[in-house]
Formats: C-alpha cells, sequence, structure tokens
C-alpha cells in the first residue's frame, strides 16, 4: 500500500508540474479574485507541508528551519513576493527529489516511530508513517484542485 501511495503523490505532482509548465511566470504569480495565495504558493506549500509533515511533526527533526523556501510556503502564510523563474524550477525540482528522499528514508526504517499528531486541517490523530503518507496524498490534491480552479479565473 506504501508503494501505491508514493506512485500516487508522485503522479499528482507531476500533474502538478504541468499545470505549472503550461503557465507564465505572471499567471502563476497572480492572486485571482476570491483568492488569498496563487498557484506558485499552492505548489510550493505541498513541497514544504509534505517534509515538515513527515519529519518534524513526526519527532524526527527539531524544526523546519532546514526546510527550503519553508518561510515563503508554510501553513498559514501568503505570497508575500514574486517568485522567479529560477526559483520555480528549483520547487518542481523538490517536489519530485524530496518524495524520493522520503521514500528513501522510509526503506532505510526511519519512519518506523513516530511521535503521533493531529493536523491543523483535519484534527485526526495520525500514529504511523502509513496514515502520513495518506494525509500527504490527500493534500496534494487539495491544493493541485485549487490550482486548477486559479487557472480558469486566470484564464477566462
Amino acid at each position: 500500500m506504501t508503494e501505491q501511495t508514493f506512485n500516487f503523490i508522485i503522479q499528482t505532482r507531476q500533474a502538478f508540474i504541468q499545470l505549472v509548465d503550461s503557465l507564465t511566470i505572471e499567471e502563476l504569480n497572480h492572486i485571482p479574485e476570491g483568492f488569498n495565495n496563487n498557484i506558485i504558493w499552492n505548489f510550493g506549500h505541498i513541497v514544504v507541508s509534505t517534509q515538515s509533515l513527515c519529519y518534524v511533526r513526526t519527532g524526527i527533526k527539531t524544526d523546519a528551519s532546514w526546510i527550503k523556501y519553508n518561510d515563503d510556503f508554510k501553513r498559514e502564510s501568503k505570497p508575500s513576493r514574486f517568485i522567479n523563474t529560477d526559483e520555480v524550477n528549483e520547487l518542481k525540482a523538490l517536489a519530485l527529489s524530496t518524495i524520493k528522499e522520503i521514500q528513501s528514508d522510509y526503506d532505510d526504517g526511519f519512519f518506523e516511530k513516530v511521535q503521533s499528531f493531529a493536523t491543523s486541517t483535519y484534527k485526526v490523530e495520525m500514529n504511523t508513517f502509513g496514515e502520513i503518507l495518506v494525509t500527504t496524498a490527500g493534500h496534494d490534491n487539495i491544493h493541485l484542485g485549487y490550482a486548477l480552479a486559479q487557472r480558469r479565473l486566470i484564464r477566462k
């Protein structure tokens, strides 16, 4: 089941990357009316939040200072600056490389014992890495959905 979940996350992120690639840098940074974020924020958010869920919230690492772009895209942040093309390209690479790193750490037994926690969004206690991974898959898809809705507003 875990292998399938990793594959599903990668497929979702590849679809998100295709969406990002189909838009201009201005469109990625545009905040559509009715939203408080933009497509690149939604994309960057899934990249940083998964690392935080898997390593910080589980107690494996003590803080999120090591997560690149964390301050730009963490929970409850909002777009505060223009994200340039080089940063977009780096986020696209991180979207896949960080999942592959998490999968490698999982295969090496890194997540056998995790500290239980409840997410702010779902309020459901997660006790295993498998539960965290399923939550990650759902979270990625929620933000892909937001980004698709934003694209419809941008490209009327």
